[in-house]
């Protein structure tokens, strides 16, 4: 038996149709930052949306960034002005995933969709 996978519903359906996550995590004075999970995408995903619907995968991998910015730019077009990626990994699937997060100080409670938080990406 697996061991069940600790996110809500909600967000791991999220995941599993390809959709981002971020959380907004500490910075130095001037700064913000944040991390976000991004879905890896196949060529069933491509095929999917040609044909208009979304996959739901629970085979996907998951890009893992840390970006740190120039706060004065968080809002605007150019928010890539002063900003660096702290760290980037990949999980190889979802209980990896949770593993990695946990390994950044992270849970996936802290998570929420991208357009719901500032993170600008």
């Amino acid at each position: 038996m697996t061991e069940p996978v600790p996110w809500s519903t909600e967000l791991l359906n999220a995941l599993r149709l390809g959709r981002t996550l971020a959380v907004e995590v500490a910075a130095g004075p001037g700064r913000r930052a944040f991390v976000d999970i991004t879905p890896t995408r196949t060529d069933h995903d491509t095929l999917a949306e040609r044909e208009g619907w979304q996959r739901s995968g629970r085979d996907r991998a998951f890009r893992i960034q840390h970006w740190d910015y120039d706060e004065q730019y968080v809002d605007g077009y150019d928010y890539d002005i002063g900003a660096h990626l702290v760290r980037a990994e990949t999980a190889a699937d979802e209980m990896a995933l949770v593993d990695l997060i946990a390994a950044w100080g992270l849970h996936p409670a802290d998570f929420n969709y991208s357009w719901n938080t500032a993170n600008p990406r």
